[in-house]
This record gives structure tokens, C-alpha cells and sequence, in this order.
């Protein structure tokens, strides 16, 4: 029996925290079929379909919902781009300042949300730029690249650089390669960089506070409509929302399985046959 403990206590263990840490999610998800007794009230008091079959009941939510994944979408596609690239010149190139840069990159995961909120207002006000959605999209790639660096960096420094080197041996261009072999190994660390950087910028309500004018999001709903009564349809846009980011990583880990597969073939495949000697 000490024997059977001492192997299984450290599952045991991180189980409960992967139960403790799931906890709330599972609360969320069955609140949102409940049918609350009055709007103040988050105990659960009778079953209902109707907040899913009636998601946009409220009118005002559904379309800060709509706003905040447009500003996601926006925040997403640009600092995955730029990340990706600043990742790429930091693992794969030497130049001057490259130690210093590194660290700047840190400054805004480090730097605390209040202060960079205060700082972006600052700087716009002073900019005369007037606040609203394209001030918020700004504010969301500031601190999104950092986090896309990090991970396409961790992805890329984990690669096998020998499987590119096969490749160029076999007479693959450079475009060839990258297509073949270093985009299918890096596009899973890509994929979770800008799932990261979305829900990020999702869910993010200081420093959009601080930046966004009038401009209302799903977040700076959920805030304002706490002290009137949380309308239950809320939850089940963090239910669905959170479905549909565990269907993505789970699609990007099997792609990312079958691609560490194909990659030991790859360079064969990279090209027709090899070059003549002449």
C-alpha cells in the first residue's frame, strides 16, 4: 500500500488542482442552464434550456460580444504576425542588442496592468488621439506580442535545426523547406500563440478600461451589469467560449502530432529527385 502511494501521490495531487482549478468552470456552465429566481441570485433554481436557445435575450451583451471579438480577431492577427517575426529574428540571427531586446520583451508581461492602462491614457491624451475601438486594438497589441514572442520563441528553440539541414542536403529550396519542414513544426506553437493572445485580449477589462471612451466590452459589460444583476446568457458565453478554445487546442495538438510524424519523411519528400552530378 505505501509502495501503490508513493507512486500515485503526485497524479493524486496534481488531479485535485486540475479539479480545483476546473471547479469554476463547471459552476459556470451549469449556471448557465439555470433559470435564476431573481436577477440577484446566482443559486441554481430550475433547469432551462432558454439561455442557450435565447443567447442574445439582451440585446447590449451580445453586441459587446461582438465587439470584444472584433477587437480580439484584430489584436490577434496582428501581433501573431509581428510576434512570429520577432521570434524568428531572435532565435535564428545574431545582431547587435539582441540580449537587450530580449529583455524588453518581458516588460509588459512583468509591467502591472494598472500602470501600462495609465501609461497608453496618458500617451493617447496627450497624442490627441480620441479613445474608442482602434485605442483599445492598440493597447491589446502592446501587450499581446510579448506573450506570441515567448511561445513561437519556446516552439522554435525546441525544433531539430538538423531536419532543415536534411532537407537543403536533398536540394530543397529555402522555400520548400520552410513550407515543408519548419512551418508544419512551428504552426503548432503559432496556433497557441494566437489562442493565447486572443482570450487574453478577450477577457481583458483594466486596461481596456483605462483606453476604450465610450467603447463597450464584453469584459466592461459583465462589470457594469454586476451591480444590476448579471443576466445568466453571460454564462453561456463563457461556456461556449471556452468549448470552442478547448476544440482548438485540442485540433492544434493532433495537428501537431502528425506533423512531428511527416516531418521524419519530409525532407525526402521536399523534393523530386535529387540533382545529377555533373
Amino acid at each position: 500500500m505505501r509502495r501503490w502511494i508513493a507512486d500515485r501521490w503526485v497524479m493524486g495531487v496534481a488531479l485535485l488542482v486540475l479539479g480545483y482549478l476546473s471547479l469554476p468552470i463547471v459552476v459556470v456552465a451549469g449556471l448557465s442552464f439555470n433559470r435564476p429566481s431573481s436577477r440577484l441570485s446566482y443559486d441554481f433554481n430550475e433547469f432551462t434550456l432558454d439561455n442557450w436557445t435565447q443567447p442574445c435575450a439582451t440585446s447590449d451583451m451580445c453586441d459587446a460580444v461582438v465587439r470584444s471579438m472584433e477587437i480580439g480577431l484584430i489584436a490577434t492577427v496582428v501581433s501573431t504576425l509581428l510576434g512570429t517575426l520577432m521570434a524568428f529574428a531572435l532565435v535564428r540571427h545574431g545582431f547587435r542588442g539582441r540580449a537587450g531586446i530580449n529583455g524588453l520583451i518581458f516588460l509588459p508581461m512583468a509591467t502591472p496592468e494598472l500602470v501600462m492602462g495609465t501609461s497608453l491614457l496618458a500617451l493617447f491624451v496627450a497624442a490627441g488621439v480620441p479613445q474608442g475601438f482602434w485605442t483599445i486594438v492598440i493597447a491589446h497589441v502592446m501587450f499581446c506580442v510579448s506573450f506570441v514572442v515567448v511561445t513561437v520563441k519556446a516552439r522554435l528553440s525546441g525544433m531539430d535545426r538538423r531536419l532543415e539541414e536534411a532537407a537543403m542536403d536533398l536540394y530543397a529550396s529555402e522555400w520548400q523547406t520552410f513550407r515543408r519542414i519548419t512551418l508544419p513544426l512551428v504552426l503548432p506553437g503559432i496556433m497557441a500563440a494566437a489562442l493565447l493572445a486572443f482570450s487574453l485580449s478577450f477577457d481583458d477589462f483594466i486596461i481596456t478600461n483605462f483606453n476604450a471612451g465610450t467603447t463597450v466590452t464584453f469584459p466592461m459589460y459583465v462589470w457594469g451589469a454586476a451591480q444590476r444583476g448579471i443576466p445568466p446568457q453571460v454564462n453561456v458565453i463563457g461556456t461556449a467560449m471556452f468549448a470552442i478554445a478547448l476544440l482548438l487546442v485540442g485540433a492544434s495538438t493532433l495537428r501537431g502530432r502528425r506533423a512531428r510524424r511527416a516531418a521524419l519523411v519530409a525532407p525526402v519528400a521536399a523534393v523530386g529527385t535529387p540533382k545529377s552530378a555533373s
